[in-house]
Formats: C-alpha cells, sequence, structure tokens
C-alpha cells in the first residue's frame, strides 16, 4: 500500500477542513469559494483556487473518489517529484480545468447571447436582469428552454478537486505507464497508458452528451474542467520531458 506523503497529506486535511467547513455554513460558503461564471456578481478573482478545495456538500463520495485518487496517484509524484515541484504541479492543472471549463462556458454563453439579443434586449440589460434575478424583461420574448439554455452556465458554479486530479492521473501515466490500474465495477487490472486515454475519451464522450461517469444527465459534472485538467498535465509533463526537468530544480 503506497504510504501517503506530506504534501498529499496536507492536500487532503486541507479539502476535508473546507467540507466540513461547508456543512457547517451551507450554501454561503459555496456562494464565496466555489468558481462562479466571470460575469456573475459572485464571481471574486480567488475562486479559481479556491474552488478546487470545494466539493458537493450533497454527495459525500464527491470528496472520497478525489482524496482516494489524491492518495493513490499523487503520493507517488511527490514521492518521485518532491513536494515543491508536486505542488506546483497540482495547482497548474487545477487552474487548467478552471481555464478550460469558463472558456466552454463562455463560448456556450454567448452563443446562446445572440439569440436573447435578437429580441431586442441589449447585453448590459440581459447581465443585469440575471445579476439581480428579475426576469421580467424576458416575459414574451423567449421561452423556458431558451432562458434555460443561457442561464444555466451563469448560475452554475464550479467546485471540486477533480480537474486537478486528472492532470495527477496523466502524470501518473507518464512516470509509470505499465503499472496497472482498474475500477471496482471493472476489476481487471489495465495499464496505466491504455487506463487513463481511456477513461478521459469516456468522459469526453459523456461530457459531449451531457452526462457524467457515475450518473446522467444535468448532474452537474464539469467535464471540460476535467479534461483541461488532464491538458495541462499533458503539456507540462510533455515539457518536463522535451528539457529533461528533475526534482533538484525544485528542491
Amino acid at each position: 500500500m503506497m504510504r501517503i506523503t506530506e504534501t498529499v497529506k496536507h492536500l487532503i486535511i486541507i479539502n476535508v477542513i473546507f467540507y466540513i467547513g461547508s456543512l457547517v455554513v451551507g450554501t454561503r460558503a459555496d456562494d464565496i469559494l466555489a468558481l462562479h461564471f466571470p460575469l456573475n456578481s459572485d464571481f471574486k478573482v480567488w475562486q479559481p483556487i479556491t474552488y478546487m478545495f470545494m466539493h458537493d456538500r450533497t454527495n459525500f463520495l464527491h470528496i472520497l473518489f478525489n482524496m482516494v485518487g489524491l492518495w493513490m496517484f499523487g503520493s507517488a509524484l511527490e514521492t518521485y517529484w518532491g513536494p515543491k515541484k508536486f505542488i506546483f504541479f497540482y495547482i497548474s492543472c487545477g487552474l487548467g480545468a478552471a481555464a478550460l471549463h469558463v472558456g466552454i462556458d463562455f463560448y456556450s454563453f454567448n452563443k446562446a447571447m445572440e439569440i436573447v439579443e435578437a429580441t431586442g434586449l441589449t447585453r448590459e440589460q440581459i447581465l443585469n436582469a440575471l445579476n439581480t434575478q428579475d426576469f421580467s424583461i424576458f416575459n414574451g420574448k423567449i421561452d423556458q428552454s431558451t432562458f434555460n439554455m443561457f442561464a444555466g452556465n451563469f448560475y452554475s458554479p464550479m467546485l471540486g478537486a477533480s480537474g486537478a486530479l486528472y492532470g495527477i492521473m496523466v502524470a501518473f501515466a507518464f512516470m509509470f505507464p505499465d503499472v496497472g490500474l482498474m475500477l471496482l465495477f471493472f476489476p481487471i487490472p489495465i495499464k496505466a497508458k491504455y487506463f487513463v486515454p481511456g477513461l478521459l475519451a469516456f468522459d469526453l464522450y459523456k461530457g459531449l452528451k451531457g452526462q457524467g461517469l457515475f450518473g446522467s444527465g444535468g448532474d452537474g459534472i464539469a467535464h471540460f474542467a476535467h479534461l483541461g485538467g488532464a491538458i495541462l498535465g499533458f503539456i507540462m509533463m510533455w515539457y518536463w520531458k522535451k528539457n529533461q526537468y528533475n526534482g533538484n530544480r525544485w528542491n
């Protein structure tokens, strides 16, 4: 069994503290610390960092799976890299996850906004209505499905360590490609170099269909955040390998 390393242990402790705190504080914790759409008045500059320490209060499996994954994959990488390089990589992947998630949200929001602006409403009027939640200006102009299409991203904050964890999994597959991994519901070992790309492909497929790995559409899973963390993790690993980075440059 992999011994838990110090930085991984501290990250898990911080996540657990945030989780317990959110249970005590309630939705206000999400308002302040989860990552909101940048045009939402609840967006704050610290949220691209704090969101990765927040988890769904109503689903204990969310934090459990992420922390188990962080222990399993992260401890191996920290042992090999050292704490400074590991924490830099972890936070960077979390930021990459946030960047792709927000970018996709902006694309979807702006495409939907064009439809709403075509009714004669200005962008300023629409954003003011969304932030004040006074939707009277939309009456008679758009139907409920159109409203849901462009307002969904605006009111759906992102939270969780999954994006950073996906980057960690990519790095693990780079470093230990022949280690056997398996899912609980598919107990056959698969080499990391096949398991991780397969998981990413499956998540991309489900994301494009609006579904989650462990649920159906509308479950709120940020699939493109997972892929954002994985993509940045891949780029960093490729760059480090190309330039032969090692632990002595970080510790």
